[in-house]
């Protein structure tokens, strides 16, 4: 029996499937940030040795009956002169020959399509748009947080953090982002939020993003410019959809499937029914559809494929109804 091991390794968290041929699921682990320019190249392969020794631990499995592996890693492919040191990062627990790493989008993209031609935008921590057409493939978005990451959940922070400026300034009016804001970091002068924000407390990127939450929470309570800001990173991410679009030569008489992934879509109301309204304008020609598989399923789908192996239509269903 075939076995696949999915690694969908993230900006928050890193989830560890391992499945069989005929789309069972054999075991799942997770794992903290799998970010290495965060937490280092070191504790990036104690990370994936951890979880991988667990998952085949869970499984009753030695590593010789697996049959291939896909590992998913943040940032993978934007730096030419680590990527020698990263396809090599799990190979002190899987052999080289069956395993291959690649940058995390790809396992958004197999989940939600299934392995299917279509783009998927991953919108978590970070942002990135990836998609496949008639054996062409590209990407756009993904830059980094200082000067990219449209959309995503250290966006969003940010975006919503220099809203609080503006309102404390009395530059627009005052919302409940502002209220929200001020508890969370039990301000007495508006300003301190600087200390709180360039001081050691909120150094790591996992943790600034997790301010998004205040925004969310805004905006669900009727803050009008905290939900703008949805609108303008729906706006955003639909101009990246496009990139993809154009760089993979889609006839524009073609009906292209777009789906999602990521944890900004947990809210529906707002990311999702913004970008839902700005792709469904007919010169754009996109079909939203729904994501079909989570992202650690999608890695050990691309897995499979990648072995030589793809999974049939009846294997995808049965992992599906699995979750």
């Amino acid at each position: 029996m075939r076995t696949y091991l999915g690694v969908d390794g993230g900006g928050s968290k890193t989830l560890f499937l391992l499945i069989d041929e005929a789309g069972r699921i054999l075991a799942s682990h997770a794992e903290g940030t799998a970010y290495y320019p965060e937490i280092g190249l070191e504790a990036l392969k104690k990370l994936l040795a951890r979880g991988v020794g667990q998952i085949l631990r869970q499984a009753r499995m030695p590593v010789s009956d697996l049959t291939f592996a896909f590992f998913g890693l943040p940032s993978y492919g934007e730096d030419s002169a680590l990527l020698a040191t990263l396809d090599a990062a799990p190979s002190s627990v899987v052999p080289t020959a069956r395993y291959r790493c690649g940058n995390d989008m790809v396992c958004g993209w197999a989940g939600a399509l299934a392995g299917g031609d279509g783009i998927n935008v991953a919108v978590g921590t970070g942002s990135i748009v990836y998609g496949e057409y008639a054996g062409r493939s590209a990407r756009a978005g993904g830059w980094g947080e200082l000067f990219s990451d449209e959309g995503s959940a250290y966006w969003l922070a940010r975006e919503g953090l220099r809203l609080f400026s503006r309102m404390s300034d009395g530059r627009v009016p005052r919302g409940a982002l502002y209220d929200r804001v001020r508890r969370h970091f039990v301000l007495e002068n508006d300003l301190d939020l600087c200390a709180a924000i360039y001081g050691k407390r909120l150094s790591q990127r996992s943790q600034f993003a997790q301010l998004s939450r205040l925004v969310v929470d805004a905006a669900s309570a009727g803050d009008t410019a905290a939900r703008t800001l949805f609108v303008q990173a729906a706006a955003e991410l639909s101009d990246i959809i496009d990139a993809v679009r154009n760089r993979l030569q889609v006839p524009q008489e073609a009906r292209l499937p777009v789906s999602y992934s990521g944890g900004m879509f947990e809210s529906q109301e707002l990311l999702l029914a913004s970008l839902k309204e700005v792709l469904a304008s007919p010169a754009r020609n996109y079909s939203f559809v729904t994501a079909r598989l989570p992202s650690d399923a999608g890695a050990a789908v691309h897995a499979a494929t990648l072995s030589g192996t793809p999974l049939d239509a009846a294997s995808i269903a049965a992992l599906e109804a699995q979750l």
